[in-house]
């Protein structure tokens, strides 16, 4: 077995979070095993003065550790699920999925205790079409301000650029010990979760068996029927970060039921369905989902945004 690997991560906080909770892990699992972290800076990482639709969406905060894997500089890379592009470079696959941590949106706020409390017209921040559309089809009043910037960034700004609220990812705001500042976890009949939110996808080189072996036991059953699931929907619908979709998957007893919404940037228009099925068939219900909240309205709205012109 190998004595060392090296994990490759970004360096803001949450990233090395979760690189050292599955260098922990592996620790765990093979004792005398050495864990090493490699710091890499990514697109995402540098481009802090643009909203995040408008510099590539998905793939920012990725692609740079898989060129590094890739290179052999690197063993796995560590990244939030919700982050990774639905296709995985050649070459490079997703060895683990690990059990999903809270998937919610979280209201964040010094001034207000819940969503509802929010006063006609609040400043609102987020940097996510997804949020803002659901935000938005919950109550058109508000105004919703571009958000960027890592969790400790955010919550800084909410105090200096005087939000009313920002609204962030559950998981990343308790791995970071910033549970007490939640003001509200959001209904998901008001604001669906990103593609696998909560839960950490690792990486790693397809022709790598010794480690592809080392990192099965952090893999999830249910998390990756989930994760099949909500990224057959996503790649369907051919959508990234800079696409306002939202979609949650949850097993129970091998049933699995998805749940997505495809809304406009306005929020006005708003598409919502549902689909149970076994999990063994996920990624069938997944691009069915698709298929039904398309032909509901979705491809209308994919059209004006640009990002069906094939269909």
């Amino acid at each position: 077995m190998r004595k060392k690997i090296v994990i490759g991560t970004r360096s803001s906080k949450l990233a090395l979070w979760q690189a050292d909770y599955v260098a922990e892990c592996l620790r765990k699992e093979y004792p005398g095993l050495q864990v090493e972290k490699k710091l890499m800076t990514t697109k995402g990482d540098k481009i802090l003065d643009a909203p995040l639709a408008k510099i590539g969406g998905k793939g920012l905060f990725t692609k740079e550790l898989e060129q590094e894997m890739l290179e052999g500089g690197i063993d796995l890379a560590v990244h939030s699920l919700k982050d990774m592009p639905t296709e995985v470079p050649e070459g490079l696959v997703i060895a683990a999925i690990t059990k999903r941590a809270d998937p919610g949106d979280a209201v964040v706020s010094l001034k207000y205790g819940h969503f509802a409390d929010l006063p006609e017209g609040a400043k609102v921040g987020t940097s996510s079409l997804r949020r803002k559309a659901q935000l938005l089809h919950a109550r058109p009043d508000l105004n919703i301000q571009d958000l960027r910037g890592n969790v400790n960034t955010r919550l800084r700004k909410l105090e200096e650029e005087n939000f009313d609220a920002i609204v962030l990812a559950v998981a990343g705001l308790t791995r970071l010990g910033f549970k007490d500042r939640i003001a509200e976890v959001m209904p998901r009949e008001i604001m669906l979760p990103a593609v696998g939110q909560g839960a950490l996808a690792i990486e790693a080189r397809g022709d790598d068996a010794e480690i592809l072996e080392m990192l099965a036991f952090l893999n999830d059953e249910d998390m990756v029927a989930c994760a099949k699931g909500e990224r057959a929907f996503l790649a369907k619908v051919e959508g990234g970060c800079q696409v306002p979709v939202g979609v949650y998957g949850s097993v129970e007893q091998d049933e699995l039921q998805l749940e997505a919404v495809i809304a406009s940037l306005d929020g006005a228009r708003l598409y919502r369905d549902r689909l149970t099925g076994n999990k063994s068939e996920a990624e069938e219900l997944g691009g069915e989902l698709a298929e039904k909240l398309l032909a509901a309205g979705g491809l209308e709205i994919m059209q004006e945004l640009g990002l069906l012109l094939d269909r």
